[in-house]
């Protein structure tokens, strides 16, 4: 089978976690761990998150008074290189006998897409209401309630929320056709890609978002006819009524039912919607669930599998 896996930011740095280099490593490791297992009988295209790689690098870019911080396009490209580097050497360390490849790619969007005056995508650190509000008001961010924070008191966790408009084309896919061709293990589109517009003169150029990489999961997907998708994160199972007394796991389902159901935006909303837009458009099967259980959410045994 061609499966595109979509690791989660939070599946890659576990939520409250110090961004250290070393966490990091520690928890990809663990995620190569069971990618080199689906590796061994399938071919695998790997997408990951960014979002508090993202934050964090934004932070110390603000740090730096000398120049005008790098902008969202620019500091997605890095966490691509960085995060992408160290899946790589992981994967390799684990599967020896295997080409890997990390690729920066480009994803398109719209410039007047309506997510640029909504923010809604989570990125960079936890923090509670009352920090939140303070940086809010010292650097000009938007902020919004992490729902998927379970851990939080009395839902007291928030986090800088930046546009996140619709993925539209990518542009290295013909690329990514080629390396998958040749039997690479393909990692790319990491945080979602690079955002950029197409100018009037029929350029490219960067610009100030980050895109949902669940979304551009499912766009890869169905671009390279992939028979399944893949969402690791660090729950188990998509859940109705999250964070509540009266949550339910949801397991097999179809799209048209999933999408009977209310989860929250900047979490778990984009990727039901993900999943339901790969099924739909393609008749595969996606998964949601935990990294660790990637081979048995393939086969319908854990997580949410839908078709």
């Amino acid at each position: 089978m061609r499966i595109v896996v979509a690791l989660g930011g939070n599946a890659l740095l576990r939520r409250g976690e110090p961004m250290t280099a070393e966490n990091q490593q520690t928890n990809i490791r663990r995620a190569a761990g069971a990618i080199a297992i689906l590796a061994q009988d399938h071919d695998l295209i790997i997408v990951h998150g960014n979002g508090p790689q993202v934050g964090l690098l934004a932070l110390q870019a603000e740090a730096y008074k000398g120049v005008q911080p790098y902008p969202l396009d620019v500091l997605n490209a890095e966490t691509e290189g960085m995060i992408g580097y160290l899946i790589e050497q992981e994967l390799r360390n684990q599967l020896p006998d295997r080409q890997i490849v990390t690729l920066l790619t480009q994803v398109e969007v719209d410039a007047n897409d309506p997510a640029f005056t909504h923010p809604t995508k989570p990125i960079g650190s936890i923090y509670t209401q009352a920090e939140a509000e303070q940086l809010a008001a010292e650097r000009g961010w938007a902020i919004l309630p992490d729902r998927g924070y379970a851990n939080a008191p009395d839902g007291d966790a928030y986090r800088r929320v930046v546009p996140s408009p619709e993925p539209r084309r990518i542009l290295e896919l013909a690329t990514i056709q080629v390396l998958v061709r040749a039997g690479a293990l393909v990692i790319c589109g990491g945080g979602g890609g690079i955002p950029v517009v197409t100018t009037p003169t029929g350029g490219i150029r960067g610009i100030e978002a980050v895109i949902d990489k669940d979304l551009a999961a499912a766009l890869l997907a169905t671009s390279l006819g992939a028979d399944a998708l893949l969402l690791l994160t660090d729950v188990d199972a998509v859940y109705t009524h999250w964070g509540t007394a009266t949550a339910q796991p949801l397991h097999h389902i179809s799209p048209a039912q999933l999408r009977c159901y209310s989860f929250a935006p900047g979490s778990m909303a984009p990727k039901v919607e993900a999943v339901c837009r790969f099924v739909e458009q393609t008749g595969g099967m996606a998964g949601i669930g935990r990294l660790e259980d990637a081979a048995a959410i393939l086969t319908g045994q854990a997580g949410t599998w839908v078709q």
